[in-house]
């Protein structure tokens, strides 16, 4: 039977402090208006759940689908842009 205790130094390491890094908290607030899109989509379907859609809740459900879909856009074509600088040759 192996003992962990040797490998214990391998698995602590790195302390962990419980907090982000930073560069965790600024992909966080990178993707913030897709979180809040996806929010407001659920939103919408919730409020659905338990009762037959009306025209307005199926017009709130597509309006923050393409949202959703707009900001997605819109983090993928930032993040190709980050990734390569320059634009195409």
């Amino acid at each position: 039977m192996k003992s962990i205790a040797a490998l214990q130094a391998v698995v602590t390491a790195a302390p962990f402090d419980g907090e982000p890094s930073n560069a965790e908290l600024d992909a966080i607030e990178m993707e913030m208006p897709l979180i809040l899109a996806d929010v407001d989509l659920l939103d919408a379907q919730i409020m659905t759940i338990d009762r037959t859609p009306t025209e307005l809740d199926q017009q709130r459900i597509r309006r923050a689908r393409r949202r959703v879909l707009a900001v997605r856009r819109d983090l993928a074509n930032r993040t190709a842009t980050v990734a390569a600088p320059g634009g195409a040759a």
